[in-house]
């Protein structure tokens, strides 16, 4: 088991911002933690895989109570190693560009493959959504980038549907230990000391986590 998973949905490589300061939260990270283990997983490298018609069959399947057969189990499989993978450690750092004043569609993919009934979520009809990953200790880490919208910048340069969707999706799952690490430059912005303040915020963040 790993003892931190990075997820990247980033497919920039090195010209990613958000990759550039995921990178040195883990080099601090591993400075202070030299025999940790950490699995570096880039949603963009063909390991997630597709939700589907088969997949979507399956959730309506285990929903009912029933257990998929054929290619709705394969499906259903493939979903649950990718749970099993964002399940496996307890410390969570993500890199997530803002994409079009949101996220990139394969996080949205990898919510929509791990977000399944029994693993993330119950449902009562009473008291509504149970969050099954609430009280075991996992912490979450988001580093937030963006190039034209920025904090306190009027409607015509964007709007944030970025962290209200990710972050509120990390508290339903019940991971409610989230730090956001930010980098919002703007066009106009002082860039270099932008950087270096959320490089800075990046190191402290791994410091503690």
């Amino acid at each position: 088991m790993p003892d931190l998973l990075h997820v990247s949905a980033s497919p920039r490589g090195e010209d990613a911002q958000s990759l550039r300061l995921a990178g040195a939260f883990l080099d601090t990270y591993r400075r202070l933690h030299p025999d940790a283990v950490i699995d570096d997983w880039d949603l963009w490298d063909g390991t997630l895989p597709a939700f589907g018609p088969a997949a979507a069959r399956a959730k309506m399947t285990v929903f009912g109570g029933g257990t998929p057969q054929g290619e709705e189990a394969d499906a259903w499989a493939a979903a649950q190693a990718a749970f099993a993978r964002f399940d496996a450690a307890d410390r969570i750092l993500f890199s997530v560009p803002m994409w079009n004043s949101g996220v990139p569609y394969v996080l949205k993919q990898f919510i929509d493959v791990v977000s399944q009934p029994g693993w993330v979520f119950g449902v009562d009809p009473v008291t509504g959504y149970r969050h099954l990953l609430e009280g075991r200790g996992k912490r979450a880490a988001v580093i937030y980038t963006s190039a034209v919208w920025a904090p306190g910048l009027g409607p015509e340069f964007g709007a944030d549907f970025q962290a209200p969707f990710f972050t509120g999706w990390l508290n339903w799952t019940g991971i409610e230990d989230v730090t956001e690490i930010r980098f919002h430059p703007t066009l106009t912005g002082d860039a270099e000391e932008a950087g270096r303040i959320a490089h800075e915020a990046a190191r402290d963040t791994a410091k503690t986590f």
